[in-house]
């Protein structure tokens, strides 16, 4: 199976090189652009799946390089990395094409599920936006949809927090397990999560599902294990 291949376009040194080492664990990276005008030369050339594209950039910026992009390749999906968390910026990223906004703040893992879910045909906004979130949203900007979770699916997420199993979710909510299934999907297909832990560790984490009295969510078994140190690393 073929790897998603991807392109990096920020004029920050450090970051790119950081960035681009670590991304070579999951993805294909066919570049780095320093510039806007580099970037779109570049993407015609290597033609990547998704396009890591800062705002920042001389002597076009990363929102005037994706109209260009988005004009010459319409199949790349582009993914801006980016300081800014103004409503305005964010608007405009997704005017001029982009497919998902996430901030530089945000974590590696993020990363990852951002690039994933915009390679498949997902629209992404990081939770750290929560604001804006809303306002795109009330607004109807670029056919934006939300990036919350469905009342069901919040509801499905909220049982398998608990530890539930799909019989018994089904049960309490009086659906099919095919049906629980589906909103389980869907929503990791929404946040480019590929596992139910990662799953879980993500409604904990961003506070999509509700928290215990104690401040303590019931995790499954499986998601405490995979916060857990491995038996070699403990000393």
């Amino acid at each position: 199976m073929s790897r998603t291949r991807v392109l990096v376009a920020d004029d920050h040194v450090m970051l790119t090189d950081a960035l681009v080492n670590f991304l070579r664990q999951e993805f294909d990276v066919v570049g780095v652009a320093r510039d806007g005008e580099a970037m779109v030369e570049l993407a015609i050339r290597e033609r990547p799946d998704v396009a890591v594209v800062d705002i920042q950039m001389p002597p076009v910026n990363g929102i005037e390089a994706v109209k260009i992009l988005r004009q010459e390749l319409e199949s790349v999906k582009v993914l801006v990395l980016s300081m800014y968390s103004d409503l305005s910026i964010v608007e405009e990223a997704f005017r001029a094409g982009a497919s998902g906004y996430m901030l530089k703040t945000g974590g590696l893992d993020e990363l990852l599920r951002a690039i994933r879910c915009t390679f498949n045909g997902g629209r992404y906004v990081t939770p750290l936006l929560g604001d804006v979130i809303s306002t795109l949203v009330m607004s109807g900007t670029h056919n934006i949809s939300p990036v919350g979770p469905t009342t069901r699916q919040r509801q499905v997420l909220q049982l398998l927090a608990e530890g539930k199993t799909m019989k018994e979710i089904g049960h309490a909510l009086k659906i099919s397990p095919k049906t629980i299934e589906s909103h389980k999907y869907e929503i990791m297909r929404t946040y480019g999560l590929k596992t139910t832990a990662e799953l879980v560790r993500y409604a904990v984490r961003n506070k999509l599902v509700q928290v215990e009295p104690m401040g303590v969510v019931q995790e499954p078994a499986f998601l405490n294990e995979a916060l857990l140190p491995s038996a070699g690393n403990q000393q």
